[in-house]
């Protein structure tokens, strides 16, 4: 069997996106949990392995989570996944920033001030 010799050039082509692409994701404070992606059957879970699904409802959900739909066919597994992953805020490692700066005090302290003036506009 013949090896490519592109195979190293490749994967360190790929590695040098994925890091810019974080790069400009950590300017741009981008936040795709925050900015409501969710990972479901038609735009990540049915295209990847059996154990990537699995792998991702572990990381979210725990091992217990995991082996309950362990023995289900793919389709059925992805389904499966998609309803346990939904608001777990799991995201696969590509889509993953390293450094999305967390919220400050004040920050949170302001956001619960609006949301708490929010709740008292609505009554």
């Amino acid at each position: 069997m013949h090896e490519s010799s592109h195979g190293p050039s490749l994967a360190r082509s790929v590695r040098e996106r994925l890091a810019r692409a974080d790069r400009l994701a950590t300017a741009l404070t981008l936040d795709l949990v925050e900015a409501g992606w969710q990972p479901t059957v038609e735009n990540y879970l049915g295209r990847v392995t059996k154990a990537r699904i699995l792998e991702a409802v572990r990381e979210a959900r725990g091992s217990e989570a995991a082996e309950r739909i362990a023995h289900l066919k793919k389709n059925d597994m992805a389904q499966a996944a998609e309803r346990l992953l939904e608001g777990a805020g799991w995201l696969p490692e590509a889509l993953r920033t390293a450094n999305v700066p967390e919220r400050t005090e004040r920050e949170e302290g302001a956001a619960r001030m609006t949301d708490s003036h929010d709740a008292v506009a609505a009554e």
